[in-house]
């Protein structure tokens, strides 16, 4: 708990958190295919719980771009109750993925591999803006049920648009009393209004709340034809909004110096997913950009994050009407700023700095995620290509060097690690040709890893052997002999000959 001194900070700072997630709740709905009331509750659900369980006090979960672009399949093929099924059952998988500690394993993620997930995010996150201005459909009628007119602007939508963004990065160069999409908001919105401006508003794009969310099992829920459908994008869920929460907690750790409890955190995801789909909402994760400000603005603890659920309840229930008044492109341009933050461009701008493999993995990442709009298929061959590139270079690490102690004796120095991807390069070490009466192998500096790299040890063996050289292993250690012995295809007259480990002073000999 905070310090008496530190409440009005907390509870101010989860003021400005709500105020920042109306906008962007709003707009990750629509983002999903979903009416704003179901991002609105999912959020409030989701800031609540985790506030309550969560791993990291003062970090903010709520809907977010990357969890609400992996639904809108589920949502145009089967509907609104399909896609609260699968929240739920996301959330069974976060909880199981907890008690499993699959976040010591997520903390192995290369980072070309998450540069890659967070800028396909924010790519993607544009390109979903580009039909609200009207791109893609010019020339069509779109018609407005709020202003009342027939046809929209696009010239004017694109013009608030860029007056939004204009606020939005010019204002924090005036003061940061006031958050500058906030601000961007309401200016957007009075001008909509005085003028009447036939530009689309929220209210066209579904229902808002006027009271509570209520809690309600999907009817889907627990079929299993309805598992098959909801399975696919549930894992999804499940596992980038795990990468998400734990980014953003490690983006706590930095800004705060204090460790966050990751398993805690997968445990509270999935109860607040499971909540936010009881209660008619989407599921979220961590929100990197809301829990930066959250921070900076005094919260530290969980009385901040809680305020912001709170207050956003209030906020929601109370403002519904004045919300949906609110024009598309103020929440457009809310996301254009969102896009270009989320993006890495460092990635972009110093690529003559950065490993050649990097880039390759955080290209591949990116492309497969935008192609595809899957983040979790791009995110695992992403972790996978970037395992092949760490193997090939590490493969390339291993040394044979040949001497000849005399004209009958040739002495072999192994240096490196032997395993699947380096056998290619332990092999060509080795002399085709070459049959001396005498042969040794010094494994002192090198270490087998697995059965291929045992293998390979053992072909270079017997094919000295049949070659009429008495061949001997030196310094095999313990773990390395006892897989030889296991899986040796050499009969054991041989094996026992060639495997015994001389003194140090008879291999100086």
């Amino acid at each position: 708990m905070p310090r008496r001194s530190a409440i009005p900070a907390e509870l101010l700072a989860g003021i400005v958190v709500a105020l920042g997630i109306i906008p962007e709740a709003i707009a990750f709905s629509i983002v999903a295919g979903v009416d704003p009331q179901v991002g609105l509750f999912g959020s409030i659900c989701i800031l609540i719980v985790v506030a309550l369980l969560g791993g990291r006090p003062g970090m903010v979960s709520a809907c977010t771009a990357g969890v609400a672009l992996l639904m809108g399949g589920l949502v145009q093929s089967h509907g609104l109750t399909h896609l609260l099924a699968a929240c739920i059952l996301a959330g069974i998988f976060q909880i199981i993925w907890g008690l499993l500690r699959l976040a010591k394993q997520m903390r192995f993620v290369p980072r070309a591999v998450t540069v890659g997930f967070v800028n396909s995010i924010g790519v993607l996150i544009f390109q979903a803006q580009l039909p609200q201005m009207g791109f893609g459909r010019l020339g069509s009628d779109t018609p407005s049920k709020l202003v009342g007119v027939e046809a929209v602007s696009w010239p004017m939508v694109w013009g608030l648009v860029a007056l939004g963004l204009v606020i939005i990065y010019g204002l924090p160069r005036l003061t940061r009393l006031v958050p500058a999409t906030l601000v961007a908001i309401v200016t957007i919105s009075v001008i909509a209004e005085v003028w009447q401006l036939p530009v689309p508003r929220v209210g066209d794009l579904g229902d808002l709340p006027s009271s509570l969310p209520v809690f309600e099992i999907p009817s889907v829920f627990g079929s299993f034809d309805t598992l098959g459908i909801i399975l696919p994008t549930a894992l999804a869920i499940s596992l980038v909004g795990l990468l998400q929460s734990f980014l953003t907690a490690n983006v706590v750790e930095d800004l705060v110096d204090e460790d966050a409890d990751y398993e805690a955190e997968a445990r509270a995801q999935g109860i607040a997913n499971i909540t936010a789909g009881l209660f008619g909402g989407m599921a979220g994760a961590g929100m990197i950009g809301q829990t930066v400000i959250n921070i900076e603005s005094g919260g530290r603890h969980r009385l901040s994050t809680l305020t912001a659920g709170v207050g956003l309840l209030i906020l929601v229930i109370s403002l519904s009407g004045w919300l949906a008044r609110i024009p598309m492109a103020a929440l457009v341009a809310v996301m254009i700023m969102v896009s270009i933050s989320t993006v890495n461009w460092d990635s972009f701008l110093k690529v003559r700095k950065i490993p050649k493999s990097d880039t390759s993995v955080m290209l591949l990442t990116l492309l497969l995620a935008v192609l595809t709009r899957n983040l979790a298929i791009a995110v695992l061959v992403g972790v996978a290509l970037a395992g092949i590139l760490f193997s090939r270079k590490v493969a390339k690490v291993i040394s044979v060097d040949a001497t000849w102690l005399d004209d009958h004796y040739l002495y072999y120095t192994v240096r490196g690690q032997l395993f699947f991807v380096s056998t290619v390069y332990f092999l060509a070490g080795f002399k085709k040709h070459v049959h001396p009466a005498r042969v040794t192998i010094d494994m002192a500096n090198a270490h087998v890893w697995d059965q291929t790299g045992m293998r390979a040890l053992d072909q270079v063996i017997r094919k000295l052997s049949r070659a009429g050289s008495s061949v001997e292993v030196l310094n095999l250690n313990r773990e390395c002999r006892d897989l030889f012995d296991r899986i040796s295809e050499t009969p054991e007259f041989v094996l026992g000959a060639r495997c015994a480990v001389p003194a140090s002073s008879e291999v100086q000999a």
